[in-house]
């Protein structure tokens, strides 16, 4: 065992877990008040049935045997007959390598949750994750990252997911919000995100998450772990300016969640080549991601009508295909031995470029018919969308009789300083004796 290597994939697994309850913040202070709980339960929740799915059958599906270069196989459920103390290629166990890819499985279905919030009934959405995970996800990763897989047999650069995460999500979270349709008409106020705070600490979260996502892809301590660090911070910093800018210019004023999502373009435009591309790649492709990112959000979506809700395909889609595809461009065997043919821009030709292009289009045709024929199958058994009072009352209450904020019918007209006098009156008697004698003598 490379004991650096393991200590460096342990932190960097906590921090891809980390990730998950990040996305509920950000995705949970975007959302309207009465959205909120549903919103950051349909994210978390996500933790529980991916870990149980990836342990029943996902690693082997994933890593174990191969049919046609597209799945593995159905020997190893609950991971019987793996030894998880036997060490990979890159010196670490097997455990410690399943649990990073498990994770991954956690944050990849929790990203296009975003596109549906506020609309689709719990349950659906939940039987759904289950399909998606078995007949897409899983594929997924079987095709791009496993060594018998197709798409990797072909020469396809996916350093941390472009495919097998983002274009993956953001596709689903598009097919999803089409099937869906539009919400509510007096539900689409831009200006109700329930916390903006929330937002600037989902995107921090989520900034600190991906080094363990991106820079754990390497799989130990070495150069290429550093590389995809730094070039991490550059297409994140690059894309956040880019997008501010962008809002000064069109929207005349910066805006907190315009950085935000500037932020988190650049971080998925990155993710495909984090390790095999230079620092001034890194930059070019963050700013590539807000301009293409920025111009679907605002002008190409509202001439499409897909109405998805928290721009999961906007950002990740967009950027996921645009960073895919610039990784033709921008690898180089300098940064990274494992590229076989440099990208354009570095003397390779056509070559890579063709590959990148290649798996990203069979990557959005694949996740888009199989997400349609999961969502056609499901809705034979079940309702996909929420009735239409459920809809307007929200589905904090609707769907699971909570709110987030407890206190708010209570608080109407009451000073805030009697606020929890009001709430726990029982603990606050005598209080309760001074003002009633004080109502009184006026």
């Amino acid at each position: 065992m490379d004991v650096a290597s393991t200590v460096f994939m342990f932190l960097a697994s906590i921090l891809v877990l980390f990730m998950t309850p990040g996305l509920a913040f950000f995705y949970g202070g975007l959302v309207s008040r009465k959205n909120v709980v549903n919103t950051m339960l349909s994210v978390f929740f996500i933790t529980g049935i991916s870990i149980l799915l990836w342990i029943l059958v996902g690693y082997s599906l994933s890593f174990e045997g191969d049919y046609y270069g597209m799945i593995g196989n159905f020997k190893h459920v609950f991971m019987n007959g793996i030894d998880l103390n036997s060490l990979t290629t890159y010196k670490i166990p097997t455990s410690i390598y399943s649990i990073f890819e498990m994770f991954f499985a956690i944050i990849s279905p929790a990203l296009f949750v975003g596109a549906v919030v506020g609309r689709i009934k719990f349950k659906f959405l939940a039987f759904f994750i289950i399909l998606w995970s078995l007949f897409i996800y899983y594929p997924m990763v079987h095709m791009v990252w496993s060594t018998n897989g197709f798409l990797a047999k072909l020469g396809t650069l996916d350093f941390a997911g472009g495919t097998v995460v983002h274009i993956n999500a953001g596709v689903t979270a598009f097919v999803l919000s089409a099937f869906l349709g539009r919400r509510i008409k007096k539900n689409l106020n831009s200006n109700s995100h329930y916390n903006l705070p929330w937002i600037l600490l989902g995107t921090t979260i989520l900034w600190i998450g991906w080094y363990g996502f991106n820079a754990g892809s390497a799989f130990g301590l070495n150069n290429v772990a550093m590389q995809a660090t730094v070039t991490t911070t550059v297409a994140a910093a690059a894309s956040m300016v880019s997008w501010v800018i962008l809002d000064i210019i069109f929207v005349k004023k910066p805006q907190l969640i315009g950085a935000c999502t500037g932020t988190l373009c650049g971080l998925v435009g990155i993710t495909p080549s984090a390790g095999y591309v230079t620092v001034f790649g890194s930059f070019i492709i963050g700013i590539c991601a807000t301009l293409a990112s920025y111009l679907f959000v605002n002008y190409l979506k509202a001439k499409i009508g897909v109405d998805d809700a928290l721009d999961a395909f906007g950002c990740h889609g967009v950027s996921g295909i645009l960073g895919s595809i610039m990784t033709g461009l921008f690898a180089t065997k300098s940064v990274n031995s494992a590229v076989i043919h440099n990208g354009l821009f570095y003397g390779g030709g056509f070559k890579l470029l063709g590959v990148q292009t290649f798996a990203t289009v069979l990557t959005i045709l694949f996740v888009a018919i199989f997400t349609a024929i999961i969502i056609l199958f499901l809705k034979l058994f079940m309702p996909m969308r929420v009735n239409h009072k459920d809809e307007v009352v929200g589905l904090d209450r609707s769907e699971h009789g909570e709110d987030a904020d407890y206190t708010v019918e209570i608080s109407d007209g009451i000073d805030e300083r009697k606020r929890d006098m009001y709430l726990h009156s029982d603990e606050f008697q005598g209080q309760f004796a001074q003002l009633n004698s004080h109502s009184k003598n006026h």
